[in-house]
């Protein structure tokens, strides 16, 4: 059937109508028509669809064959309509959605955990779920669609990614106060006496201090791996080694004199926080609407 024949919402309607009371005078006062423009549309879709849909006598009207297959296609389009009209009503209410939102674990707990409830409130539509995981792992799994949205200052080089800027994140270098104590890191050359403490091989958080402007190459005696920031921090604070860690996460530890920056003259570069996408992703206003509500609430 060719899109010019398809029937008129309005014609479908006056059609179930006709189904619905068997009588056209009943059925036209139900669609506020005149019994003559009411006949003339059930004409016109008779016409469209090339089938006689009632069998009129003098007495009685049914529905012919035809009329019966086309009863419930008639009424689920109907329904459909109806269903597109409240999507977009005033009321702006978004539709029932579940949203898997991936995070870190430190920042899932200190700063999107105490959260939740209250974008319930704000979003009572959406059902939010966490998964926890790694940057890199975060964003390839949004790529895969594994994950509808993920936190992560990861740094992001896929087009079929996008990303909603949401909090600046600042980086510090720092030591328990035991170990520059007895081990003191006062100049470059101080590093050889030191551990640095990573999440991998490849540095992704010491290289916000080391390609920061004016800072000194630095030579530390070993390396150690610990796999997450939170690790990082723990082994940190035992006196383990030294890191580069966010200050968000470590700022109490400051406060308290559990840890203490580390050539306070060089200030690490910063980076964000962003909330990942995909980039064809239909639900983007949603995401957007989410990220100002994250963006809202400071880190701590």
């Amino acid at each position: 059937m060719s899109a010019v024949n398809l029937p008129s919402v309005d014609s479908l309607r006056c059609f179930c109508a006709a189904a619905k009371f068997l009588n056209f005078r009943a059925a036209s006062r139900a669609v506020a028509l005149t019994p003559a423009a009411f006949g003339q549309r059930i004409k016109q879709l008779e016409d469209q669809l090339g089938a006689q849909l009632f069998v009129r006598t003098t007495r009685s009207v049914r529905l012919s064959t035809a009329g019966l297959a086309l009863l419930p296609a008639a009424e689920r389009a109907l329904a459909g309509m109806e269903d597109c009209a409240r999507a977009v009503s005033p009321s702006g209410s978004l539709p029932p959605m579940d949203i898997v939102l991936g995070t870190r674990h430190e920042l899932g707990l200190s700063w999107v955990l105490p959260q939740i409830d209250r974008l319930k409130e704000l979003f009572p539509s959406i059902e939010l779920h966490l998964y926890f995981g790694s940057g890199p792992d975060l964003v390839s799994r949004v790529r895969l669609l594994q994950l509808d949205c993920a936190i992560t200052s990861t740094r992001l080089a896929d087009p079929k990614v996008d990303a909603l800027r949401l909090h600046r994140e600042d980086y510090v270098f720092v030591g328990a106060p035991a170990l520059l104590d007895r081990l003191p890191f006062a100049k470059p050359e101080d590093a050889v006496k030191h551990t640095l403490i990573e999440v991998s091989e490849d540095l992704p958080l010491f290289r916000y201090w080391r390609d920061a402007p004016k800072a000194t190459p630095l030579a530390f005696a070993r390396l150690t791996r610990f796999g997450t920031i939170e690790a990082i921090r723990q082994r940190v604070l035992a006196g383990a080694g030294v890191g580069v860690l966010p200050r968000y996460l470590v700022q109490p530890d400051l406060d308290g004199r559990r840890l203490r920056v580390v050539l306070p003259k060089t200030v690490p570069l910063h980076d964000y926080f962003r909330l990942v996408i995909r980039a064809d992703d239909p639900r983007r206003s949603v995401f957007e609407a989410l990220a100002a509500a994250l963006a809202a609430t400071p880190l701590c």
